[in-house]
This record gives C-alpha cells, sequence and structure tokens, in this order.
C-alpha cells in the first residue's frame, strides 16, 4: 500500500467524517502499536475489500484521512498490540472492532464466527490467542452525515414539576397496535406515528422514557434458548439507534427515522428521555467476545481488578463495569450524551445502574469525575438526568445520595406505596414522606420534589396488573427454573393466585390498581407510569421479562371493559393532577401558613378529624389517614411572579380491609367539600358535597378526594 493513499488527518472529531472528498478516522487508544480502517463490499459485508493504516497518533488518538471514500462506506478497525490478559492487554487483528463512535451499524453479532480473542474450549480459555478471522460476524460501521431537515423543531423543555413520564419499549408499546400500519409497527416510524401520539396525549404524556434505542448485543445463552435481550441492556455502540426498530433499514436510514420521530413527538409537546446503558458494554467478562472497546484499549475502558488485570470488577452483574476514572472512557460517555442532545435532539436521559457511573478508585463519590463533568457541561446541565440510583456493588444503593442537577428513581417511594395498599404495618411515617415528594431523601442536598420519580412499577417487576394478581414471581417462560427476578415484590393477590374468574377478588383488584394509580397521580414529585399499565397490561406473573419478545410482552390494544374503565379513570386522573397547581408544588410543603392562606400548606388527620400528633405516626397499625393541601398556601409564583392559588384538596386514604367512616376536619378547615374521587368507583368527578365537620365513609382500601373551590377573589391557575 501507498503511503500516499492515506493523508495525516486530524484527531478529532473521533470516528469517521466524511468531509466532502474523502472521510477522516479517528479512534483512541494508548497502548496499540498500529490501527488499521478495514473496509466492506457493501454487497457482501463479510468480504474486506481494503486495508488502510492509519498513519498518525496524536495524543493517544490515531487518525487518517482516506480520500475518495463517500458516505455508506461500510467500515471496522484492527489494533495491533501485545495479546497479555494477564496484564490487562488484549489486542487481537484478526478481530474486527466496531468503531466506538459510529452512527449506524449495519448487521448483527453472529456468535457463531470467531469473534472471541481466545478459542472458547481451550484449556488456557482467554491466555490462549486465536488467529481465525472475525470480521464476518461482527457488525460494520456506516459513514454517515448529519444532514437532517428538522424544520425548526425545539424541545418542548417542559418543567419536571409538569411533567408526566411514560416509560416504554419501542416495539413492545407498538407491535399490536391495530391502527398503525403493519410495516410499521415496532419501529421509531411507529412512536412518530399520529395513533400513537394521540393517546399519549389523552394520558397527558409530557416525556416518552424509551427503553434502550442504543445497539445491543443479544447474549449467546438467550440465542441458544431462542430468545434475544429484548430490554436491550447489552450496548454495543453508543452513537447508534439500533436498526432492529428501524423500518427504514440499517445503511443510516434507522437514524434519519429516528430523528423523524423525535421531531413528530416534539410537535405534540412530548419530549424524548432515553434510557442509557454506560455502566457496563456487551463484552462481559475475561471470556467474552472482543467486537469493540475490549480490543482498542482494554485497560482504558474497563475496571479491572487491581492485583490481577486479567479479571474485572463487576459492580454490574453483567461481568464488566464501565471505568468512569479514565478520561477517555469519560469522554465516550459525555460526547454521546451531547451527541443524542446536540445531533438527535433528545430531551433527557435515564442511567441504568447510575452509581457505577459514580464510582472512583474508593467507592461511590457525589463528586466523581463523572458528576463534575455532566454539571459543569453548557449542552447536558440543562437537560434531564434521571439515576437509576443503585448498582449491585459494595454499597450500591444510593437512592438519595446523587448531586443536586439529578433526579432519581425512588425506589423507596415503590415500595412504600406496594407495602401500605397491601396492607402492611408500620407504613404511616414512610407514606408521609413519599406522598408529599420524600423531602428526607432529597431536602438537605438542595434539591427539590423534582428530585423524586415517582412509580409504581417499572419494566423490570410487575406490571401493575400483575401486582394485584400474583403473590409470587411466575419467570417459567425464561428458562431459568423461576430462580431469575426479584423474590421481594410487595405484591398481594388479592386471595388467588393469577387470573380468577371470582367477580369479587376481580373487582378488589380493579380498585387496588386504581387506589395505585391516584397515589401516584396525587403524589409530589415527577410521576412515572409503566407503558401499559393503564391499560391492564399483564405478564402473567413474569417480573423479569428481559428476554419475552413476544405477545407476553407486548402493549394488547385490544382492551376488555374493565381495561377501558381503567384507561379513562387514568386519563381523569392525569387531568386532574394538570388542573390542581397543589399536586405540582416546585418545594417542599412546611406545614405552615404562607402568604395571607386560611389554611396551611400540609395538614395530616387522623380519622376522627384531629390532626396527626408525633404519636399517631408511630402507631404500627395506622392504615386509615388524610391530609390536606392548602391550594392558597402555594409559595412559588407562576412565570410571570403571580401568586398561584388553586383547589384545596382533602386526600382520605384507607388501606384497612373494612370501611372507616372519616370525619372531616372542622369548619376553620374549609366550608363544604366536593367529592371528586373514589377509588372505590371507576369514575372521577362525582360531585357529591360534604359539608366541613361532616363525615364521609371509604370503603375498604380505597382511597376519596374531596375538593374544596378556590374562592372567587383568589387567583386559579388553568
Amino acid at each position: 500500500m501507498n503511503r500516499a493513499e492515506v493523508l495525516p488527518g486530524k484527531p478529532y472529531p473521533l470516528g469517521a467524517t466524511y468531509l466532502g472528498n474523502g472521510v477522516n478516522f479517528a479512534v483512541f487508544s494508548e497502548h496499540a502499536r498500529k490501527v488499521e480502517v478495514c473496509v466492506f463490499d457493501p454487497d457482501n459485508p463479510a468480504r474486506e475489500v481494503r486495508r488502510y493504516v492509519l498513519p498518525e497518533q496524536t495524543q493517544h488518538v490515531w487518525h487518517g484521512f482516506i480520500p475518495g471514500l463517500q458516505t455508506g462506506t461500510l467500515y471496522g478497525f484492527r489494533a495491533h498490540g501485545a495479546y497479555e490478559p494477564r496484564r490487562g492487554l488484549r489486542f487481537n487483528p484478526h478481530k474486527l472492532l466496531v468503531d466506538p463512535y459510529a452512527r449506524a451499524l449495519h448487521g448483527q453479532v453472529d456468535f457463531s464466527a470467531p469473534v472471541y480473542a481466545y478459542e472458547p474450549g481451550e484449556e488456557d480459555q482467554d491466555l490462549a490467542f486465536d488467529i481465525r478471522d472475525s470480521a464476518a460476524g461482527v457488525p460494520k460501521a456506516v459513514v454517515l452525515t448529519d444532514d437532517f431537515d428538522w424544520e425548526g423543531d425545539n424541545s418542548p423543555a417542559v418543567p419536571l414539576h409538569r411533567s408526566l413520564i411514560y416509560e416504554a419499549h419501542v416495539k413492545g408499546l407498538t407491535k399490536l397496535h391495530p391502527n398503525i400500519p403493519e410495516h410499521l409497527r415496532g419501529t421509531y416510524a411507529a412512536l412518530g406515528h399520529p395513533a400513537l401520539i394521540e393517546h399519549l396525549c389523552k394520558l397527558g404524556v409530557t416525556a416518552l422514557e424509551l427503553l434502550p434505542i442504543h445497539t445491543h448485543v443479544d447474549e449467546p445463552f438467550l440465542v441458544d434458548k431462542g430468545f434475544t435481550n429484548y430490554w436491550g441492556y447489552s450496548t454495543l455502540g453508543y452513537f447508534s439507534p439500533d436498526a432492529r426498530f428501524s423500518s427504514s433499514g440499517s445503511n443510516g436510514g434507522q437514524v434519519a427515522e429516528f430523528k423523524s420521530m423525535v421531531k413528530a413527538l416534539h410537535r405534540a409537546g412530548i419530549e424524548v428521555i432515553l434510557d442509557v446503558v454506560y455502566n457496563h458494554t456487551c463484552e462481559g467478562n475475561h471470556l467474552g467476545p472482543t467486537l469493540s472497546l475490549k480490543g482498542l484499549d482494554n485497560t482504558a475502558y474497563y475496571r479491572l481488578m487491581e492485583k490481577d488485570p486479567r479479571y474485572y470488577q463487576d459492580f454490574t452483574g453483567t461481568g464488566n463495569s464501565w471505568n468512569a476514572t479514565h478520561p477517555y472512557a469519560l469522554k465516550l460517555v459525555m460526547d454521546s450524551l451531547r451527541y443524542w442532545v446536540e445531533v438527535m435532539h433528545v430531551d433527557g436521559f435515564r442511567f441504568d445502574l447510575a452509581t457505577t457511573l459514580g464510582r472512583d478508585r474508593h467507592g461511590y463519590d457525589t463528586r466523581a469525575a463523572f458528576f463534575q463533568m455532566v454539571h459543569q457541561d453548557p449542552v447536558l446541565s440543562r437537560v434531564k438526568l434521571i439515576a437509576e440510583p443503585w448498582d449491585v456493588g459494595d454499597f450500591g444503593y444510593q437512592v438519595g445520595n446523587f448531586p443536586v442537577l439529578w433526579s432519581e428513581w425512588n425506589g423507596k417511594y415503590r415500595d412504600t406505596i406496594r407495602r401500605y395498599w397491601k396492607g402492611d404495618d408500620r407504613q404511616a411515617a414512610e407514606i408521609g414522606y413519599r406522598i408529599t415528594g420524600s423531602s428526607d431523601l432529597y431536602a438537605l442536598s438542595g434539591r427539590k420534589p423534582t428530585a423524586s420519580v415517582n412509580f409504581i412499577t417499572a419494566h423490570d417487576g410487575f406490571t401493575l396488573h400483575d401486582l394485584v394478581t400474583y403473590s409470587q414471581k411466575h419467570n417459567e417462560a425464561n428458562l431459568e427454573e423461576n430462580r431469575d427476578g426479584a423474590n421481594d415484590n410487595h405484591s398481594w393477590n388479592c386471595g388467588v393466585e393469577g387470573e380468577t374468574k371470582d367477580p369479587e377478588i376481580n373487582a378488589l383488584r380493579e380498585q387496588q390498581k386504581r387506589n395505585f394509580l391516584a397515589t401516584l397521580f396525587l403524589s409530589q414529585g415527577v410521576p412515572m407510569l409503566l407503558a401499559g399499565d393503564e391499560l391492564g397490561r399483564t405478564q402473567r406473573g413474569n417480573n423479569n421479562a428481559y428476554c419475552q419478545d413476544n405477545e407476553l410482552s407486548w402493549v394488547d390494544w385490544n382492551l376488555t371493559e374493565p381495561q377501558r374503565k381503567l384507561l379513562d379513570f387514568t386519563i381523569q386522573l392525569s387531568q386532574l393532577r394538570r388542573e390542581q397547581p397543589v399536586l405540582t408544588k416546585r418545594k417542599f410543603f412546611r406545614g405552615s401558613r404562607l402568604w395571607d392562606s386560611e389554611l396551611k400548606d400540609l395538614a395530616w388527620f387522623r380519622p376522627d378529624g384531629q390532626e396527626m400528633k408525633k404519636e399517631d405516626w408511630e402507631k404500627p397499625y395506622v392504615r386509615s389517614i388524610s391530609f390536606l393541601l392548602g391550594g392558597d398556601a402555594i409559595v412559588t409564583p407562576d412565570d410571570e411572579g403571580n401568586r398561584i392559588v388553586g383547589d384545596t384538596l382533602l386526600v382520605l386514604m384507607n388501606a384497612h380491609h373494612e370501611p372507616i367512616t372519616f370525619h372531616l376536619p372542622a369548619i376553620e378547615w374549609g366550608a363544604d367539600w366536593e367529592e371528586v374521587v373514589d377509588t372505590g368507583e371507576s369514575r372521577v368527578t362525582l360531585h357529591t358535597h360534604t359539608p366541613a365537620g361532616g363525615s364521609v365513609m371509604v370503603a375498604g382500601r380505597a382511597l376519596v378526594v374531596l375538593r374544596r373551590p378556590a374562592t372567587d377573589e383568589a387567583p386559579r391557575r388553568e
């Protein structure tokens, strides 16, 4: 090969950059001795047609410019260097490597090809060196440009306190939708279809949170069973949308289709949040495949055991952990995040096992380098940042302990609300904190109620229907002898395990669903609804459907009468939340009068109408409580600086199995009350009037919301 065929090029930006007359390639590797670019036949992607040596290395970045290459070129890297696993070095030029900065990937990993740096079955395992070429079994990166007509698209920028997050899977939400053309179902285009957007708008959804859409790999043990990694928490490409969700092909069409989806959702006022997996990759432990980072610079991208770097530290339960202490590993994460915001126009991120990213050499630290980089970044510091605040390492449960910019999946909220409506003892104090925004977790760090992302269910665990239908997990379909998935779900089957025709049990289950949904929408913080819960979706007791890419996981849009009623109830709850400013407060309650308010901003009552005292919170059997939200005691003004005054709400909660009579607070707490929610019924806005000091019978395991309208003289937010 002539040296003149490859010009020096530039070390930045990393990845493949089309410059009109050729392509600049740049890839980081501190310990490689040589890096090559391999170009493949577009008609036969397994066939390598040219190989070019990158001639320059600048600040550990190998780079070169190849004249004449065009967009659509398929390529990969090969890295030469020492193969010494005991030192953490795993270079093997016989293994094609995916560009970590690839904008699109064509093809899937084929584990029948020699994609391991060693030959499986060898006595020395990964210490052996395999010389077979893996190119036929490795996806190829595609050279692209960022051309796209956004037509003036802007983020809806919905404030967190006004947000309703809807967690969904691209395929699972749309695969069975009858009003979406069949060839689009299960794709990005389906999410941008008017039929799907109409449903989201009816629910009042402001943000669609998508399970991982980065290109991922299906693990061999799943493929051997005929399964796939449906959830997608096994990332290969941090810049490339997975082509399996594309109706436009895999040579770049998936990128344009994703952008079109974002544009359509934005037009409807709906943000897009991505569930991202920067805590580990698909390359697994020391016996895993060599597909990208492991072969480019293993010691930079992964946390290795200090005393024996042949092996990986594993805080994630997947075999490896991201090395968030290395500058280039951190740079990749930051570059990826900025790319999705600036180029793909997404509005925020939910970070899987985010505790791992906050681990330095000594353990979890809220001042870890990753958090500091995000905090000072002018792009990322302004988008929605949501942490899954745990991992599986020591001291991995960090709910309430993330930095000030961050919101968190509040696992304590989920567990408390489940236990309360299940009827467990000693939940009163916990329920008080969780419903009011979890000030015990977030106030001291300077965060607001919006730090708490409240959820009853999520993709990982029971659906809402299954939460009230099964007391035990039933994961036999996963072919792991029901050993997988969480054992402690705080669920209750209402008397019979699984589906039943008993009308009383089914009625109780529907009521429990309404209790959970009402509690979610009445709580301070940011509500998150799992896709399909509003429709009564079931996974037949499977609480770990990560490998079930079938009807078990897909949303069924053919609704029964109870399911239609549940959907209507959810829509009305969402509307109630939007209309009542006391449900979307930006600051924590003070339990006192504010401005010149008639009422306290928050007050708690016993069923006899008396305010709760310290000893009342400590009683083990308290299952019936009520709380008042003062509509004229909202401390924060609106965007124009005007005082916000809305209706006062009184919420009566009875988790006891028998009806309880609640005596309403005396006249100084309000005049007539109007009943607007009763989970003993399947509808909102009942409009039954009860005078102050009167009484309301609340059914066993039910919740009632009473409203005192704002006075005519007081300004009221619409």
